[in-house]
């Protein structure tokens, strides 16, 4: 993970840059009305219906982490002791960026492994429903 930070966060990171993207295309197309006058109005329609689409791509992104979080695992992280979501069977706590695992083979590998380029340096503590 590039940014080091939980799945789900991520998918609303990625929601979020979609948003920003829709809205600044939209902005910067209405602009070109105001410097191109008349002949300004096609960059204003190209600028309009694509920053819609990526508004639209946005609400599904938010959409599916929404539906993502609601059968996420929850579990307690040993490092902070909040509660976190957790996809798949490898994540990062929401709060710390602790790497947390439910495979037991994966679990008590140092930082420096998981770096090098191994999975996970800790197992998930108590798994609540």
């Amino acid at each position: 993970m590039l940014l080091k930070s939980s799945k789900i966060n991520e998918f609303r990171l990625w929601g979020l840059l979609l948003t920003v993207l829709g809205m600044g295309l939209m902005i910067l197309g209405t602009a070109g009305i105001v410097f191109f006058g008349q002949s300004g109005k096609v960059f204003a329609a190209i600028g309009l219906v694509i920053g819609l689409i990526s508004m639209l791509g946005s609400l599904g992104v938010y959409f599916w982490a929404g539906m993502l979080s609601t059968s996420a695992v929850q579990v307690e992280c040993p490092e902070c002791h909040k509660l976190t979501k957790m996809l798949g069977k490898t994540d990062r706590c929401m709060f710390c960026k602790t790497v947390l695992t439910l495979d037991p083979n994966k679990a008590n590998i140092t930082a420096e492994e998981v770096e090098a380029g191994q999975m996970v340096n800790h197992h998930a503590g108590h798994v609540h429903h």
